[in-house]
């Protein structure tokens, strides 16, 4: 396996590990008080933070590149592993069919969620773009 494969295979597993205890705490405990769409604001900017954290940590355990190509492959594998992950949470779990998991990304919070998913594959480039700059 190469190295931004590695990389991006362990990415996702922490944050999909975090996220899926923030996103329990989020269903179970916020939803209720505040409405699906206003608990998802309010997960989503831990969920980023904990990516930003996740995706430094594994670039530089890995020794990932701060090049284009090998970036792109980190995150765009755990996008696809995220995906992959919701999924199967989605369809084993909460029963969903899979047009109903797609259906489910239309309401506002699907969408705000899916605008964080796109965010953490990116977070490898924009962090190889912005330590790069400061190192030259």
């Amino acid at each position: 396996m190469t190295v931004p494969l590695k990389a991006g295979a362990v990415y996702f597993a922490v944050v999909y590990a975090i996220g899926f205890l923030l996103g329990t705490a989020r269903v179970l405990l916020l939803a209720p008080l505040v409405g699906e769409t206003a608990a998802v604001l309010c997960e989503t900017p831990l969920i980023l933070l904990a990516s930003w954290i996740a995706a430094r940590w594994s670039s530089t355990r890995f020794g990932v590149p701060a090049k284009l190509p090998p970036r792109l492959i980190m995150g765009g594998f755990a996008f696809g592993l995220l995906i992959l992950g919701e999924l199967a949470v989605s369809t084993l779990i909460f029963d969903r069919s899979l047009m109903g998991t797609v259906a489910a990304y239309r309401s506002p919070a699907g969408l705000l969620g899916l605008a964080a998913q796109s965010i953490f594959a990116l977070l490898p480039v924009v962090q190889a773009t912005l330590y790069r700059d400061k190192r030259s």
